[in-house]
């Protein structure tokens, strides 16, 4: 394992971040911050409490999972995709890495950016409402494992794509209409039982339910269900990213 090698990818990747602060860190901030306003605090003192919790801190899992999934898929295709656009891939596929050691550079800077931004959006949180966190392992758990998945996503998608437009279409189109839909400000036992089964089909709807979960106890979906959907869709990442490396599908044509 080259660990120097991995050191000096995901440092570059992480110095990018201090580049690029007000798109990295404060606008994703500010955003979830409006939520918070308008939907905790305005809407939410009018509205009743869902599962005895109070509108405000039920949201808070969803939001943080809706700027979790869009961060982690922005930061890891993005950071694939620029080394494509300028050439600049070659020297990294030219280089004595294996590719599991690029695989960790760039995932792994992606899933800490995104990590770093969920937390410093939960302590934000705490200056609009007032919430709990009773699993506070399975919490930090859930936020790992989902900033990994969907940074692997992110970095399918950044080889995937040939143009900015693609880059973006996928976040923008179906990640976060997903998101929205996949309960993060409602619970799916809200729906009509027809909606509810076809919720079901929204991946989505799993990791929202079991990140609520760790934080007040209650859940849509079975905690380990949700558990295992967030591993099924990890095996699937690694698998596409396997046959990515071994073909070179977009990476040496």
């Amino acid at each position: 394992m080259n660990i120097y090698a991995i050191k000096a990818i995901y440092r570059f990747e992480m110095a990018r971040t201090g580049r690029t602060l007000m798109q990295s860190i404060a606008s994703p901030v500010l955003s979830t911050s409006l939520y918070f306003v308008v939907f905790g605090a305005a809407i939410g003192s009018r509205m009743g409490e869902i599962d005895g919790i109070s509108y405000g801190a039920f949201i808070i899992p969803g939001l943080i999972m809706l700027s979790l999934l869009n961060e982690s898929i922005s930061n890891a295709s993005f950071g694939i995709y620029m080394p494509k656009f300028t050439g600049t891939i070659y020297e990294v596929l030219s280089a004595p890495l294996s590719y599991v050691e690029i695989l960790i550079g760039y995932v792994g800077a992606a899933a800490s950016k995104s990590v770093a931004l969920g937390i410093l959006i939960l302590i934000t949180a705490r200056l609009f409402v007032d919430y709990e966190i009773q699993h506070p392992v399975y919490m930090l758990g859930f936020l790992v494992l989902t900033a990994l998945t969907f940074s692997l996503f992110g970095f399918i998608l950044g080889i995937w794509a040939d143009s900015f437009e693609r880059l973006q279409i996928v976040p923008m189109m179906i990640v976060t209409p997903l998101t929205f839909l996949g309960g993060s400000f409602y619970s799916i036992n809200m729906l009509p039982p027809l909606w509810q089964k076809i919720t079901l089909f929204n991946p989505v709807v799993y990791l929202i339910s079991g990140f609520r979960w760790s934080f007040y106890g209650v859940a849509d979906v079975n905690v380990f269900t949700s558990l295992a959907m967030i591993l099924l869709f990890m095996t699937i990442c690694l698998t596409v990213v396997w046959w990515i490396f071994k073909t070179g599908y977009r990476l040496k044509n």
